[in-house]
């Protein structure tokens, strides 16, 4: 059976939107159409996406329909009250921002053994539980 594994807002943009950076267009578009764990996010990642995806002048019906196929193809994860009690434990602990934590707190609650992400240090452990990857490297 696949592990879970979670994925950051920042490679569904990239996927999403090739003039923010073409080679990694391509990469996040390659990896995610290669992945075949059970991919979750949290409603952080939709937010984010739907925000950078606006400030970057495309318009609403295209990102809504962007974010209706990425709904489609992962599980979300709720943030709940523990979610952000752990996220200010791992706040504490790791010094990385406040929303980097609250990412990394939805993905320890959904189980999940892999983060992607280029945010965050690259192989390291979280809790002893996550590992963070960044697929651009």
């Amino acid at each position: 059976m696949p592990d879970n594994v979670f994925v950051d807002s920042n490679i569904f943009i990239y996927a999403k939107v090739k003039s923010q950076d073409p080679t990694k267009h391509l990469c996040a578009k390659n990896f995610l159409r290669t992945l075949d764990e059970q991919v979750f996010i949290s409603v952080q990642v939709l937010n984010e996406f739907y925000n950078t995806l606006v400030r970057l002048g495309i318009d609403d019906h295209t990102i809504q329909n962007s974010l209706k196929d990425i709904m489609q193809s992962t599980q979300t994860q709720s943030i709940s009250k523990s979610t952000v009690q752990r996220c200010w434990k791992l706040r504490i602990k790791n010094k990385y921002s406040y929303y980097d934590c609250l990412i990394l707190a939805s993905a320890i609650e959904s189980e999940c053994k892999t983060l992607y992400t280029e945010d965050m240090q690259h192989e390291q452990v979280i809790d002893g539980k996550l590992k963070i990857l960044n697929p651009f490297l």
